[in-house]
């Protein structure tokens, strides 16, 4: 998938950022699958890394796992859930690496200016923040579009996280579902509002997937929506 990715996002002249998981600590049932753990996993993100030479993003759960997960990755990620827990943004800001925090789906962006000043008080200013939808009801989100400006209005770059803003949490009893059929709507909607970056989970099979399926991107629908969304970000450019 890195790899594919890779070649996708190079014909586009994209930056591109991997991401894949070590540990998927907050899924909806005991039985669903977590990933290989932070050891086996951090290796496998590391020979992606040099293989491919791209730049890797994985999430970090607890703050005993920042410093090994700083050693391999170049992003850490703060999941939504966690994205209050002040030790773990401690923990994560101390590694000098680039961190993204996840909006929580129970926070306003207004909010995470409280986020920002935490990360900033523990010594790093090499922040992004990315939303990703906000409760709205039993397993539904919602994205309000104000809430790019207003946190980029912290100084950090805004990342919009389009498929995970169409997920359906919880909403089949032990998984969640999601709507992926709108994911072009969501991602060119957010760059005509003027997101710095997008984070999509993409996959070849998404029916097959062992995380985030129901809301992925197929692969082979990448391009074409990359060629869109370079075409409104170029429009953007010259007004």
């Amino acid at each position: 998938m890195a790899s594919e990715l890779k070649k996708i996002a190079a014909a586009h002249h994209m930056p591109f950022i991997f991401k894949a998981s070590y540990d998927k600590a907050n899924r909806t049932s005991i039985k669903s699958f977590r990933g290989p753990g932070i050891n086996d996993g951090l290796k496998i993100l590391h020979e992606v890394r040099e293989t491919l030479r791209l730049p890797i993003l994985s999430d970090v759960h607890e703050p005993s796992q920042c410093r090994p997960a700083g050693e391999v990755l170049d992003i850490l990620q703060i999941p939504a859930f966690l994205s209050r827990q002040t030790d773990l943004l401690v923990a994560a800001a101390h590694t000098g690496k680039i961190v993204n925090v996840k909006k929580g789906q129970f926070l306003a962006p207004w909010e995470m200016k409280n986020v920002v000043e935490k990360m900033r008080e523990a010594g790093n200013q090499r922040l992004l923040l990315t939303e990703r939808g906000a409760s709205f009801g039993y397993n539904n989100l919602v994205v309000d579009f104000r809430s790019f400006p207003i946190m980029q209005s912290f100084g950090c770059p805004v990342v919009f996280d389009v498929t995970h803003s169409l997920q359906l949490p919880g909403g089949q009893g032990q998984s969640s579902g999601g709507q992926p059929e709108y994911i072009p709507q969501l991602a060119r909607a957010g760059v005509a509002a003027g997101v710095d970056g997008l984070f999509m989970e993409v996959h070849d099979n998404p029916a097959n997937a062992l995380s985030d399926g129901p809301n992925a991107l197929h692969l082979s629908l990448l391009p074409e929506l990359l060629n869109q969304l370079v075409g409104i970000r170029k429009c953007l450019k010259k007004t």
